[in-house]
């Protein structure tokens, strides 16, 4: 209890390195190895938050066995999506506490290995995935007071995610291969598309807010802006149907130039409820509240989670939201495979899907990201 907490982070791109800073900073905790695909990542993020032993840099696509394997006590995973599956069962295999960037994985698939292994981990590891509108106080007293029947009985919700375009990560000289992974954001077998990636943020809060998860959606969308890169969707519009024909209007961009803002808002019977990521928090109606007119949702929240998370494995205390990030991720494979299939599809009939997404990623020993 009075050591150090020795962590290993599973990819060094920028998130990741600011992950694992913080790991360091705020918590006290110890980066003793790093894994990823591209060597040039782990160089960069050695300069940025401290150089592990070479012995202890991973490298290829398998690297992370060698990683989860090795002696330290907690797993950072922030690699793709893609590969969150995988990863999070090796490291609980191995008796690592685990700490994962979300979303939990790209298919159902994926989602029920998350499941699983979260339930593997109970009574004996942590298990964490960072959502971050949950991390905040003045979001937790919001949903509390809604749970507790401030705004009546929901009626219909609103829930939205709308951002620019983001930035390419491809260099000259890159292979294709290359040129992908570090894209991979745009990737929609890596990422799982806009709508599971990234915009999980705001369906996991409204999942949240009506503490409950859809019964079926109905969407559209497509790649109209942003065609330069990738193939994944720059938009989506989707209706959800929850419990008691609460019916949830989702919409996202990822192209859009003059507007950004990550909302659930709920509508009930005596007022409404919204929460925006990084903005207001408040409640309107008969039973008014102010929770604040800004949040600083994303770091501080990123900070809590990781402060939290330390502070519990170090004092022996575990915790576990596996099941609860895979409902929000299911949430949004739920619109994705409306969306793509522009029909009625219901959590049955995605819960009983056989999909899986195949990335693909076998390459040959001597090809350009491996190294000996």
């Amino acid at each position: 209890a009075n050591s150090s907490i020795e962590f290993g982070l599973i990819g060094c791109g920028g998130r990741g390195t600011w992950i694992g800073g913080s790991f360091q900073e705020f918590a006290g905790a110890r980066l003793v190895a790093m894994a990823d695909v591209l060597p040039d990542r782990m160089e960069s993020a050695g300069r940025r938050i401290g150089a592990t032993p070479a012995t202890r840099r991973y490298k290829g696509l398998m690297g992370y066995r060698e990683l989860v394997d090795s002696r330290l006590d907690v797993v950072v995973i922030e690699s793709p999506p893609y590969c969150h599956p995988e990863q999070a069962a090796a490291a609980i295999q191995a008796g690592k506490h685990v700490y994962m960037a979300k979303p939990v994985a790209v298919d159902v698939a994926g989602c029920q290995s998350i499941i699983a292994s979260g339930e593997k981990a109970k009574g004996k590891l942590s298990f964490f995935v960072d959502f971050q509108f949950r991390a905040r106080q003045v979001f937790r007293e919001l949903a509390g007071r809604v749970h507790g029947g401030a705004i009546g009985r929901p009626v219909m919700g609103h829930v939205y995610y709308h951002t620019g375009r983001l930035r390419r990560k491809d260099q000259p000289g890159d292979t294709p291969a290359v040129a992908r992974l570090r894209n991979w954001v745009f990737d929609k077998a890596l990422s799982g598309d806009i709508i599971v990636e990234q915009n999980v943020h705001a369906l996991d809060a409204g999942d949240w807010l009506l503490n409950a998860r859809p019964v079926r959606a109905y969407g559209t969308g497509g790649r109209k802006a942003r065609v330069d890169v990738g193939d994944c969707w720059d938009h989506f519009v989707v209706t959800y149907w929850y419990p008691e024909d609460v019916k949830v209007d989702f919409s996202s961009t990822q192209c859009i130039k003059g507007y950004n803002d990550i909302c659930a808002r709920v509508y009930g019977t005596e007022g409404t409820a919204e929460m925006h990521y990084g903005g207001l928090s408040a409640i309107t109606g008969s039973q008014p509240w102010k929770g604040a007119e800004k949040d600083d949702t994303g770091r501080r929240g990123t900070i809590d989670n990781i402060t939290n998370f330390v502070t519990e494995v170090r004092a022996g205390r575990l915790v576990n939201n596996a099941e609860e990030a895979a409902q929000s991720t299911l949430t949004a494979v739920l619109g994705r495979m409306a969306a793509y299939g522009q029909r009625i599809v219901t959590w049955d009939e995605m819960m009983k899907s056989t999909e899986v997404f195949d990335a693909q990623l076998e390459l040959p020993s001597d090809g350009p990201l491996w190294h000996p």
